[in-house]
């Protein structure tokens, strides 16, 4: 029996591979004689740099960079293995909340500059696809610093270039392309996310993400500001609509900087990690496939990794066991999605174990049951 193991990581506990790794464990004392295929998934957050690395035996890098406040870390990026050698940056490396301590959370000041520099780095290596992961930020400035690390100039009405972070971007007044980096000319960009929020408005980056950035509600509307003096100077100077449009709002509206500075395209982040790590290949003469996340609940079905592996599965006919590390409200919606089988690491309501031993032992056992009780209806 084949089976293929594609979940996301557990957030919090278990990156993708490890979460992998427990599955097929859980799978080897159910089905002995069943053969695990580990294709690690993610949606465009954190863990998609281990995910597409860890499934396609791809390559890690560092390069040093500014954090969110500007300060010189050393940030991963790799590129994938096989025949089809990809980039990939996971915005969260060089710019992510958990970088940023909770007491100088400003995302007025912060920046997604190092970004820029890694999607500069994957420029510098010669490869001309780039897969660019955006959550997980600290940052809400449209994606400027990345523009500006990209050989962007963003001015103010002095022609002085504008500081860096959401802030700067009041003053701006003039966009100048001419020292952008020669290669994005060339290079195809797949921009990850699991939003569809606009770049701005009541449902945009800065009111839907800014609080947990750090931004007091007096300085929300100063964010949104900001981005919406952004997307009109890209109107007007590059003739490109950054406000109204779905998925523009990710990571404090990176994803718009990306589209307009380096000519990006907006993909679900499931569906780019899906095509990336060959899971179509690896669901033919699959008998079974075994996926998850740390918390299936309602907002599971919206785009999330176990409902683009679920789908891509039912559609091939094979059956699908889902795996939370608990169950939400709205949890049991995923079965009209393409699951078979639903389990829970945890009793209801209760969260997985928060220590990674903890959390894969308890993985490892949720499989072991799941598989138990898919044998149980007959199926094999």
């Amino acid at each position: 029996m084949n089976v293929v193991v594609a979940p996301q990581g557990f957030k919090g506990t278990l990156t993708g591979p490890r979460a992998a790794d427990a599955i097929a464990e859980g799978l080897r004392r159910a089905l002995p004689e069943a053969v695990a295929v580990l294709v690690p998934m993610a949606d465009g957050g954190h863990g998609t740099l281990d995910a597409l690395l860890g499934a396609t035996s791809g390559q890690r890098f560092t390069a040093r960079v500014a954090d969110p406040l500007g300060e010189t870390i050393d940030a991963a990026w790799g590129v994938t293995g096989g025949e089809r050698l990809i980039a990939v940056v996971e915005m969260a490396q060089a710019s992510g909340l958990t970088l940023v301590p909770e007491g100088r959370r400003t995302p007025l000041l912060t920046t997604t500059y190092g970004t820029g520099q890694l999607i500069a780095a994957a420029l510098d290596a010669s490869h001309r696809h780039i897969i660019v992961g955006v959550g997980g930020s600290a940052t809400s400035d449209g994606g400027a610093g990345a523009a500006q690390a990209l050989g962007a100039r963003l001015l103010d009405g002095n022609g002085h270039d504008i500081p860096r972070g959401a802030e700067g971007l009041l003053a701006i007044d003039a966009i100048d392309l001419s020292a952008r980096h020669p290669a994005l000319a060339g290079t195809v960009i797949e921009v990850a996310t699991d939003v569809s929020n606009p770049l701005t408005g009541p449902t945009g980056a800065a009111y839907t993400y800014g609080p947990q950035k750090g931004a007091t509600q007096e300085v929300l509307p100063v964010l949104d500001l900001a981005l919406g003096r952004l997307a009109m100077a890209v109107k007007r100077d590059l003739g490109i609509e950054l406000r109204g449009i779905d998925g523009m709002g990710a990571a404090g509206g990176l994803a718009a900087g990306l589209v307009a500075f380096a000519g990006a395209r907006l993909l679900w982040g499931a569906e780019v990690v899906a095509n990336a790590v060959g899971l179509d290949a690896h669901l033919a003469g699959a008998d079974l496939v075994i996926t998850g996340e740390g918390r299936i609940d309602w907002q599971t079905v919206y785009r999330k990794a176990p409902i683009e592996v679920a789908k891509r599965a039912s559609a091939r006919g094979i059956p699908v066991i889902a795996i939370g590390g608990s169950l939400g409200k709205g949890a049991n919606d995923v079965l009209a999605h393409g699951v078979t089988l639903l389990e829970a690491c945890a009793e209801e309501g209760a969260p997985l174990p928060m220590s990674e031993v903890a959390a894969y032992q308890a993985l490892a056992e949720a499989a072991e049951r799941a598989v138990r009780r898919w044998v149980g209806k007959g199926v094999v």
